[in-house]
């Protein structure tokens, strides 16, 4: 387990064991690419971020992964990898499920709810992530967590961007 505080302080406890903190989690954190790009959402008052949101009633962790993926960036998941799980110690708590999905498609789209829709980001993400035009959402260890995770368990060790 990792702990480091958030953009506005908040202790943040990440695990890429399954579920340590809640079976049920209420909230997805998707990270996604397509064709060899990052796919971020441009969040309307946060700015680029991968896409994630509330699980809805009824909705397993996997549908909705699924469905914010469709809904901010108009993208077809591919196979759900489950990464990890982080808990954010605000009250009320916030644990956050964590994927990684290769888009199948990449559809435009008239409405993509609270977001401007999809940005393709080339180039070093890790380090890029840190700009004035991303969210602090991005700007934490769980995305550098969650990259080097995607690194291990997918791409082999390979390094990505």
């Amino acid at each position: 387990m990792y702990q480091f505080k958030d953009h506005h302080g908040f202790l943040v406890t990440y695990s890429y064991d399954l579920n340590p903190f809640s079976q049920t989690p209420a909230h997805v954190f998707i990270l996604t690419r397509y064709n060899g790009q990052w796919v971020l959402t441009k969040h309307k008052k946060r700015g680029y971020e991968f896409p994630g949101g509330k699980v809805e009633a009824g909705e397993s962790v996997r549908q909705a992964a699924g469905r914010e993926v469709m809904e901010e960036l108009g993208g077809e998941a591919g196979e759900l990898i489950y990464i990890g799980q982080y808990k954010v110690d605000v009250d009320p708590e916030i644990i956050k499920s964590v994927f990684y999905t290769e888009l199948t498609s990449l559809t435009p789209k008239h409405d993509y709810y609270e977001t401007d829709g999809p940005v393709m980001v080339t180039g070093d993400i890790l380090s890029d992530r840190y700009g004035e035009k991303f969210s602090f959402i991005m700007k934490d260890d769980t995305v550098r967590l969650s990259i080097e995770s995607i690194q291990k368990k997918v791409d082999g060790g390979k390094k990505l961007g």
